[in-house]
């Protein structure tokens, strides 16, 4: 018998074109594409990056902790108008609080990040480790040097978590 030249399928049956898998071509990346990514690369701008998005969340979460953490007045003789003033006051001094401190978590954790990972050129856990560490130990360096070495241990060890959980799900 004659093959007719048209791809036979296991199951027996007529294989639709719509079932069968396409390969897309290798498309070399454009000019433009390759500039933005060695822009990307840079560490400063990496950090610079990642210290602008830690402030803003660090703002958002401000306003959200604030707005649900203000007791009730203790002076009932405040009109609706003052007890307004004074929450937001205290929900922009949460958030400025909030944008600092997140900001400058985001900043150096990028920044370590990047250094480590330029000078091992290797993409790996370790990198985020180190990264995790040399943050905790940044944040809690004010508290004294015990404070730095469970601010390191622990930020690392939250670190390697969220990338643990972050690569099994992608």
């Amino acid at each position: 018998m004659a093959d007719s030249g048209e791809p036979k399928s296991s199951s027996g049956g007529d294989a639709s074109p719509s079932s069968e898998t396409k390969i897309e071509p290798f498309r070399m990346p454009t000019v433009e594409e390759m500039r933005a990514q060695d822009v990307w690369n840079n560490c400063a701008i990496r950090s610079a990056f990642s210290g602008v998005v830690g402030g803003g969340l660090g703002i958002f979460m401000g306003f959200l902790l604030g707005a649900l953490d203000n007791p009730l007045m203790h002076d009932p003789d405040m009109s609706a108008k003052k007890q307004f003033v004074f929450t937001a006051k205290q929900m922009g001094s949460r958030s400025w609080s909030n944008c600092k401190t997140f900001a400058l978590m985001g900043l150096v954790f990028s920044a370590a990040e990047c250094v480590v990972e330029k000078a091992r050129a290797k993409h790996d856990v370790t990198n985020t480790a180190v990264a995790g560490c040399v943050t905790g130990g940044a944040m809690s360096a004010r508290a004294g040097p015990q404070a730095a070495c469970y601010g390191c241990a622990g930020f690392a060890a939250f670190s390697v978590l969220i990338e643990k959980f972050i690569d099994r799900h992608t």
